[in-house]
């Protein structure tokens, strides 16, 4: 690495922490700055989730009183399902040559960018139907193609899982990030041992991005009631298409 490395990396992974704790988007620039900093697409999205799961584990401790009175049984299905669909979209990156992630490299971005844009006021449309409940089959279904794609990716995976909760009929917002935040947990939980065991994670790097997440998921925590959260995510939003761009300059 050149020594400016580090200092990026550390730097990306701190402020997406944050990003993380108040809005989300943060892969928009952990993801972004590994590959500019060298490391291959495939092994950055690998390295990406390493860096970033322990926050995700730790947000689960600090919903934990929303998951009282959740049916025992739906919530082991979606774990489940969770598990098996993180485990199938990261076999899929694994099997996917580099050359081809990198050109879906700018529509994953695109996408993601979309869906972290446009998914509040989805899920607020969808909220506002009534007597439209999902049946539970369907929304396993749906949380089993969810899931698919966060191994692969993952970016937006959160709001996609929020919109499947809203369908099913659920209405608090808490207990519906609660449950997001579990089943998202689970997904890259599977997908980070698969890229583990296939040894495509950048350990210095990861290692490195892992501290500066917490710490910056820590920082915002504290302070981020003294932010308008719209600003976050109005910069969020600039950060996805600012890589998006790029991203297609970059690969075509």
């Amino acid at each position: 690495m050149h020594w400016t490395h580090p200092f990026l990396l550390f730097a990306a992974a701190m402020v997406a922490g944050g990003l993380n704790a108040v809005a989300g988007g943060g892969s928009f620039l952990t993801f972004p700055s590994l590959i500019f900093t060298g490391v291959p697409p495939i092994p950055a999205n690998a390295t990406n989730t390493v860096a970033l799961w322990p926050g995700a584990v730790a947000s689960i401790f600090g919903f934990r009183q929303q998951y009282r009175g959740v049916e025992t049984k739906l919530l082991a299905e979606f774990i489940v399902v969770s598990f098996i669909g993180g485990f199938t979209g990261a076999q899929l990156l694994l099997h996917t040559p580099q050359h081809t992630f990198s050109k879906m490299i700018p529509w994953l971005m695109l996408g993601a960018t979309v869906i972290f844009t446009f998914g509040r006021k989805i899920i607020r449309a969808i909220r506002g139907e009534e007597g439209h409940h999902m049946s539970r089959p369907l929304a396993l279904l749906l949380q089993l193609m969810v899931s698919t794609y966060g191994g692969f990716f993952g970016a937006g995976m959160g709001i996609l899982m929020l919109a499947i909760l809203t369908i099913m009929g659920y209405e608090h917002i808490h207990r519906m990030n609660a449950l997001t935040s579990i089943f998202a947990t689970a997904v890259n939980g599977v997908a980070l041992i698969t890229f583990i065991v296939a040894r495509i994670v950048w350990w210095p790097q990861a290692m490195l991005m892992l501290v500066g997440s917490v710490i910056g998921g820590y920082w915002a925590a504290h302070y981020s009631q003294k932010v308008d959260p719209k600003y976050v995510r109005a910069f969020v939003i600039f950060v996805g298409c600012t890589m998006t761009t790029y991203f297609f300059w970059k690969y075509f």
